[in-house]
């Protein structure tokens, strides 16, 4: 498992640092991807430790069985971290988890597999799924998504400008053609800009809203927010990498929101008191020596709260 030891994620230390990890504590971390957070979230915690870790995809769940064959402290679950409130009820761990960690978002394999469907760079079958194990691809919802509904899509979660010209485009693509790889789609979107265009790759919004669509990212991350908060001990951190403005927003408002009111279902109330989230720094952003080494680092966002009574 070379390349899980060699894979350095986002935000690392500083990640670890804002955990405040309690070497007998319980952990959380909600997105697996190749390892990178774990493994060193382990190395810090001590026999008693415990990580239960999430991933919807399945090659990253199984490369986790091999790289953590054998250590006790670690529970896979091969699931979306938007169903921690079932790992809860089943292991009776509401107001007990010392940290939660969430780095949103596709991983680097994801990316640099042409296989997943995820990168305009690569040419592969239009799927996108972070769970390939069912659910509809990105070219089966394209083959018979609404005009209005593709719109919608293109301009709520890629933030897309020319979200109108964009999906005519798809749709009178589709009446003559298959539209089956990421290269026609980057092509298709490309052509709506203007050759003098000078900005991010053109496709790169529109191709982050359909895998947003696809896996229901930002559904899955209210819930799993919500999620977090109820299983979090007092004194108890979420930790939270994000990568673009939407899932960011989420994030900040929910942190804000529980401090106006939140009343967890699974936690008895105190003298009518409830529990809330407190922010514990400023936004955090990665260094320019991590971008420089890094570039996929450079839109990283960084926030952490801790669980406090009033």
């Amino acid at each position: 498992m070379s390349d899980t030891k060699a894979h350095v994620p986002v935000l690392l230390a500083e990640t670890l640092a804002a955990l405040n990890i309690n070497a007998d504590g319980c952990y959380i971390d909600g997105t697996f991807g190749r390892g990178g957070h774990s493994a060193r979230l382990l190395d810090a915690l001590s026999p008693q430790g415990r990580l239960i870790v999430f991933d919807k995809d399945t090659a990253a769940i199984e490369e986790a069985k091999q790289y953590f064959s054998g250590d006790q402290r670690l529970q896979l679950r091969h699931d979306s971290f938007a169903n921690m409130a079932r790992l809860g009820t089943e292991q009776d761990l509401f107001g007990k988890v010392d940290g939660v960690m969430l780095d949103l978002g596709v991983s680097s394999p994801q990316l640099d597999e042409a296989e997943r469907g995820f990168s305009f760079s690569r040419n592969g079958p239009l799927d996108m799924r972070m769970n390939t194990a069912g659910g509809e691809t990105a070219a089966e919802w394209l083959a018979h998504v609404e005009k209005v509904e593709l719109v919608r899509v293109l301009r709520d979660f890629g933030e897309e400008k020319l979200a109108k010209m964009i999906a005519a485009k798809i749709i009178q693509y589709r009446t003559d053609n298959v539209l089956e790889t990421t290269q026609q789609l980057a092509e298709i979107v490309r052509s709506c800009y203007s050759p003098q265009y000078k900005g991010v790759h053109p496709a790169t919004r529109t191709f982050q809203a359909i895998r947003i669509h696809i896996n229901q990212e930002l559904d899955d991350l209210v819930q799993g927010l919500n999620d977090a908060f109820e299983l979090l001990a007092i004194g108890g951190r979420l930790v939270v990498i994000s990568f673009h403005s939407l899932e960011d927003r989420i994030v900040k408002r929910f942190i804000r929101d529980t401090q106006v009111s939140h009343t967890p279902k699974h936690l008895p109330v105190i003298e009518q008191t409830t529990p809330y989230l407190k922010s514990v720094s400023k936004l955090v952003r990665p260094s320019d020596a991590e971008c420089e080494e890094n570039p996929r680092a450079r839109s990283g966002r960084l926030r952490i709260a801790e669980k406090v009574m009033p």
